[in-house]
């Protein structure tokens, strides 16, 4: 149902896997939008020691996470319920998504000049006290992942019938976003109420470490739901809205949704991997033709994040009503 791609042969240095990979992703985002990423290196043990620290933070009195309350760079914990799910295409989600979550950006210092220029979302990660280890584990796992996305990207370029090298100006320094997500059971969910609600996601790619307990569902093209199995030995990857706008809809930006009915404590740790924020996402050249112009105004990357970001994050949402 869901593709699966396995690039070991191909991190390992054999260039003449890049057609092939190339291919089956093309066809994994023309048909399903979501598809699994065997062979990724990551060592077993980093991804086990971040969702071990995802638990840990969790697992901290209230006041303790309060205290890195979210903020205008969406960099910090966001309480129970804070996000809604306003931007669905697929479902008019009127209830906030039963999750609590704690979001880090890439790591920066006072002197960086995004920060002194008070660039939105590239603030100052936040960082709780009294876990020891838990700032150098996360960052350890951010920088794998960091490295995963950047040899993916030459993948994503061959599937769009582009030179392998395309995308990598954009992504020297991508942005990025490490979500820690933690799911409580649920054994009744009230009407149109879901640990997370069905929506797309924003970016351009989404990589999911395989998690021990069930809980997410794909919205195929045909509209059925699909729950997805977790590989032990795979990530989930999907692409978002900026992926989609880029290919001019060529590739899916595929709906999901998580419920977390099985009686267990559930925790996700999503690791987004998008453009400089900076970066103009206008249509690819390989994705438009006289017969299929563009069907997207050009935006920068950062322009529709906080769009987007605005119209699910509550308390941005607050403050842009606000305003």
């Amino acid at each position: 149902m869901i593709p699966v791609l396995d690039v070991s042969r191909y991190f390992a240095g054999d260039l003449g896997e890049l057609p092939r990979l190339g291919g089956e992703l093309r066809y994994a985002f023309e048909n399903v939008g979501f598809w699994y990423l065997r062979g990724h290196g990551v060592p077993r043990s980093l991804i086990d020691a971040a969702f071990a620290e995802c638990e840990r933070f969790h697992a901290q009195p209230i006041e303790k996470k309060l205290a890195l309350k979210i903020n205008e760079h969406t960099i910090g914990y966001m309480a129970m319920c804070g996000s809604i799910a306003r931007s669905s295409t697929v479902n008019n989600n009127t209830k906030p998504s039963v999750n609590e979550a704690f979001f880090l950006r890439r790591e920066r210092t006072q002197d960086d000049p995004d920060v002194i220029a008070g660039k939105r979302f590239r603030g100052l990660n936040q960082w709780p006290t009294g876990l020891p280890g838990f700032r150098e584990t996360t960052l350890a796992y951010m920088g794998a992942m960091e490295q995963l996305g950047k040899k993916l990207v030459r993948i994503y370029a061959v599937a769009l019938d582009l030179p392998a090298d395309y995308f990598d100006p954009m992504f020297a320094q991508p942005n990025m976003i490490q979500r820690f997500t933690h799911y409580p059971p649920r054994p009744v969910y009230e009407d149109n109420e879901f640990s997370i609600a069905p929506h797309t996601d924003s970016g351009f790619m989404t990589l999911l470490a395989p998690s021990s307990v069930p809980g997410l569902s794909i919205r195929l093209p045909d509209g059925t739901w699909f729950d997805a199995p977790s590989d032990p030995d795979a990530f989930v990857v999907n692409g978002g809205d900026i992926l989609r706008r880029w290919t001019n809809d060529r590739f899916l930006a595929t709906p999901h949704r998580a419920i977390n009915t099985s009686g267990r404590e559930r925790y996700a740790i999503p690791f987004f991997f998008d453009t400089h924020p900076d970066t103009l996402i206008s249509c690819l050249p390989s994705c438009q033709s006289p017969e299929n112009p563009p069907k997207y105004e050009p935006i920068t990357y950062d322009e529709y994040a906080l769009w987007y970001a605005m119209r699910n994050y509550v308390h941005l949402h607050q403050e842009q009503q606000a305003a």
